[in-house]
């Protein structure tokens, strides 16, 4: 192929045989994202907290390709560590670092609890950057000036402007906290073939949207607030993540791209 000519469709966005480490893949956008890329024949490990939904959800991807589930805490610093070594043990080198995994609390302001702020931020920044440090010797054994290793924060729309959740102090500071992280780790990853983006995420459905779908008006007015009128959908997540996992994404870092149906590209 000539210095000029376009890889094809399949090409620019194949994976095969890469490697992969999703935290929080057991339910919502990280088992989206999750079940995208072993699609797409990337080899995975799963992480989360819940060693049952874990188990589930690596039946479920087991169906598709090679998955492998390692339960993990990442709200404190052995937790982080002790997964990077997990995940160091099974892949010399690591390609593809999506770090999902959050956890969020509501409450009204003066009712906040100091301990659920902690535990917020510690599991959605601290976490994530403990995990990517420990994560740093496999990253640069999988990257190549043609070829970077990626890593793909899951931020918010929340970190972008006020939501219709209320109360969510913790975590729309926490996730304006991990885009402001990804710029930081981009610029200084970037001489060594890392590439590190941010997917901000509107509304789909997880745990943290749960009840707004179980009610009619609630889910009515979300839809409403969107200006594509949906709430996001599996392809959606998994689409963006295998274009910032791919050879179409290669030449991306530092971004935050919000995936929100234009809910705050139009406003």
């Amino acid at each position: 192929m000539g210095p000029d000519a376009v890889s094809s469709p399949a090409e620019l966005f194949d994976i095969t045989g890469k490697t992969a480490l999703v935290t929080g893949g057991s339910r919502g956008i990280g088992f989206m994202i999750a079940q995208g890329l072993a699609q797409a024949g990337a080899r995975l490990v799963i992480a989360s907290r819940n060693e049952e939904e874990l188990t589930a959800a690596a039946q479920r991807l087991r169906q598709i390709g090679e998955v492998e589930v390692v339960p993990a805490d990442l709200s404190s610093p052995d937790g982080a560590a002790a997964l990077a070594q997990a995940v160091r043990e099974r892949f010399e080198a690591l390609s593809i670092l999506v770090n999902n995994a959050g956890t969020s609390l509501h409450a009204p302001l003066e009712e906040y609890p100091a301990s659920g702020w902690d535990t917020v931020m510690r599991t959605n920044v601290e976490g994530m950057f403990h995990l990517t440090v420990g994560l740093l010797p496999a990253l640069r054994a999988a990257a190549s000036s043609e070829d970077p290793a990626r890593v793909i924060n899951i931020g918010s729309v929340d970190g972008i402007q006020l939501g219709p959740l209320r109360h969510n102090y913790a975590y729309s500071a926490s996730k304006a906290a991990v885009h402001m992280l990804t710029r930081h780790l981009a610029k200084r990853l970037a001489p060594e073939q890392i590439a590190v983006n941010a997917i901000a995420p509107g509304p789909f459905p997880s745990k943290l949207t749960a009840r707004l779908l179980e009610d009619p008006e609630a889910r009515k007015a979300v839809e409403t607030s969107v200006p594509l009128g949906r709430f996001g959908q599996p392809d959606d997540a998994a689409g963006l993540a295998l274009f910032l996992a791919s050879r179409a994404g290669a030449y991306l870092t530092g971004a935050v791209i919000p995936l929100d149906g234009g809910l705050t590209g139009c406003a």
